[in-house]
């Protein structure tokens, strides 16, 4: 199989002819390759040119590209940096939940930076598109891209309170729209799915995500996920006790971390949803030995590959210096170990 079947395989519930590996890698790319992150994020060309290379070098299945700010194209002021990611630093709807009436949706193909992760899209499909499953990230999900126009603590403040919840609710429809019209050109990019980032309970309680976030995500997924075009949800932290609303957005890929309990993930997925991880990028970061790495992946791997139905990789976005040696661990893992047999076993069992 290629990468791309390989992965296509494991979305649709198939059995592939070993896991796949993904790689959360939009920061690390840049930093492997000796780019200045701070410019690199904001060039398509330089994006792809550090996605090339390091799937040259490690050979991994997926390919996440992203810039991580897409809050920047709606307005806020964003701040770069050359050791760590992207952050907003001015928040566009500060004075107030009223100024939504007066944000416009950008267009994605002219508008920063927009515009160069779809040309780094571009350029990676032209090159790998028959090869590598490309994952066009739609960003920061409704209820996260709510908080970066509005600023966090005031935004947990609206929801908290809920005294409008008129203009709450328009921000959120707003942010829905921002990833449709980001989402379906990722696609037109040469894309093969896309992503979205949700708050969850990590911030929310499991009401107010099932109340108020949930039903954002599912019409974005509903909106632009098809049979050829799996969009995934990520949510950090434990999401156990909101897996079942996860499901029921309808998203072909859940993108959990190890936080979660992975055995209940397990059962609540088989046949609904792929899981996309779930190995600590903290782990990944910080084991001073390649062997802690193996033997978080090899008892993911025991847990979540039998039978299909799963993507290994980091719980969420890798750190910029994360040793290389722990990533190609990571990835040699799955290969020693995660081969299937055609009925879905592993052929070897942790």
């Amino acid at each position: 199989m290629t990468s791309l079947e390989r992965c296509q395989a494991a979305i649709r519930h198939q059995i592939p002819d070993r896991v796949p590996v993904d790689l959360h890698n939009f920061l690390v790319t840049l930093h492997y390759a000796g780019l200045p992150m701070a410019p690199a994020l904001q060039d398509g060309d330089l994006l792809a040119e550090a996605q090339l290379k390091f799937w040259r070098d490690f050979g991994q299945d997926m390919l996440l590209v992203e810039n991580g700010v897409v809050a920047q194209a709606c307005g806020c002021g964003v701040e770069y940096f050359d050791d760590g990611p992207p952050q907003v630093a001015e928040h566009v709807l500060a004075g107030g939940l009223e100024g939504i009436g007066r944000l416009e949706v950008p267009d994605s193909f002219t508008t920063p930076p927009m515009d160069q992760v779809l040309k780094a899209v571009r350029l990676l499909s032209r090159e790998l598109g028959d090869r590598v499953f490309i994952v066009g990230r739609a960003d920061q999900g409704p209820g996260a891209l709510a908080m970066a126009l509005r600023g966090y603590e005031r935004f947990v403040l609206d929801l908290a309170t809920f005294e409008k919840p008129e203009l709450i609710h328009q921000l959120l429809d707003f942010c829905v729209r921002v990833q449709v019209r980001y989402a379906l050109p990722l696609r037109e990019a040469g894309a093969h799915g896309t992503a979205t980032g949700g708050l969850g309970v990590s911030l929310l309680s499991p009401d107010l995500y099932r109340r108020v976030e949930q039903p954002y995500e599912r019409r974005f997924i509903q909106t632009v996920s098809c049979p050829d075009f799996a969009a995934a949800l990520h949510i950090c932290g434990d999401a156990t006790p909101i897996l079942g609303e996860m499901v029921a957005t309808g998203a072909p890929i859940l993108e959990l971390d190890c936080k979660t309990d992975l055995r209940r993930a397990k059962e609540t997925l088989r046949g609904k949803a792929t899981l996309l991880g779930p190995v600590n990028p903290e782990l990944l970061w910080l084991a001073s030995e390649p062997q802690e790495v193996e033997d978080a992946a090899h008892e993911a791997l025991g847990i979540l590959a039998p039978g299909g139905g799963l993507i290994l990789g980091p719980g969420c976005a890798l750190g910029y210096n994360t040793p290389p040696d722990n990533i190609r661990t990571m990835v040699e893992t799955a290969w020693k170990y995660g081969a299937y047999h055609p009925d879905g076993r592993l052929k070897h069992q942790p």
